[in-house]
């Protein structure tokens, strides 16, 4: 073979090793197994659904607690055979809280305007707000406390508060109890 026939095949062969490693890596996972296309930057895993989320797309995501979403997450307070139905909001102190039912706490007034009780750990502050401006029937915790905080009546702007859910249904029953009284506190499946 004459010596321009070995270049051209060198230079065949050097192409086709070069188009091989490039095919190769792009179809690699990465490091840890998993397909980083079907995780959203937080890591948690993306999963398709028929409802379009708040950006619109139909992903969500499953967190480590193995919700889908807390869009539908409801939680129900039992108490002397009375039930109070709480739609949780979306954030991470609710998932946190969501995380730890089912719980017995005990509930007690606080300045004619709310029922509190405190939690066995404290909840996540992760990417809460600064504090909020609660009005009847939100279901929230005050972090410098520690405690839950469910109000009957509207309060002004309070650092440190943090939305949990919506109460749908039963506040008046809460704003009758006068004293301590004990609450089952379960997630609604």
């Amino acid at each position: 073979m004459g010596k321009g026939v070995k270049s051209k095949l060198l230079f065949i062969m050097m192409i086709l090793l070069f188009l091989t490693a490039c095919s190769s890596s792009h179809n690699e996972k990465n490091t840890n197994g998993d397909d980083t296309a079907n995780t959203n930057s937080n890591g948690e895993q993306a999963v398709k659904t028929d409802e379009p989320n708040d950006q619109g797309s139909k992903d969500s995501t499953i967190d480590n607690g193995g919700l889908v979403s807390m869009e539908d997450v409801a939680i129900k307070l039992t108490f002397y055979n009375e039930e109070v139905i709480v739609n949780m909001y979306d954030n991470p102190t609710s998932r946190d809280f969501v995380a730890q039912l089912p719980l017995t706490v005990t509930f007690e007034d606080h300045a004619r305007t709310e029922k509190i009780s405190y939690l066995p750990k404290k909840l996540s502050t992760e990417k809460a707000p600064s504090g909020s401006d609660p009005s009847v029937g939100d279901f929230t915790y005050y972090a410098p406390w520690g405690n839950l905080a469910i109000f009957y009546k509207d309060f002004g702007y309070s650092n440190g508060l943090i939305k949990l859910g919506k109460i749908q249904s039963g506040v008046e029953k809460l704003e009758s109890m006068n004293g301590n009284f004990t609450v089952q506190i379960e997630k609604i499946d």
